[in-house]
């Protein structure tokens, strides 16, 4: 799914908008998203999970062509854990 299906989704589901307010709406959330990750802040939806920023300090690793040894820079890097909700609904189709 790419933010267009989104946008389009939401234009159809909400209704009352049009479809730039609706891509608006869109945009905000995600800029607000990004805003608040990039802060260090985590975000947690509720019946959804949550995102979380954490640091990965420097560390040896190898240059995976030449096998020559590489320093890998401190980093900060995005996880997501889903909500036991969310985890239900993905394994409710298996049997």
């Amino acid at each position: 799914m790419t933010k267009a299906d989104i946008i389009e989704r939401v234009y159809e589901k909400v209704g009352g908008f049009s479809k730039k307010e609706a891509a608006e709406i869109v945009e905000s959330v995600f800029m607000l998203m990004k805003k608040t990750l990039s802060e260090g802040d985590k975000i947690k939806i509720s019946g959804f999970g949550n995102f979380v920023v954490r640091g990965k300090k420097e560390r040896m690793g190898r240059n995976p062509q030449t096998g020559q040894p590489i320093v890998i820079a401190e980093r900060r890097v995005l996880n997501f854990k889903p909500s036991q909700v969310l985890k239900n609904v993905l394994n409710q189709n298996r049997g």
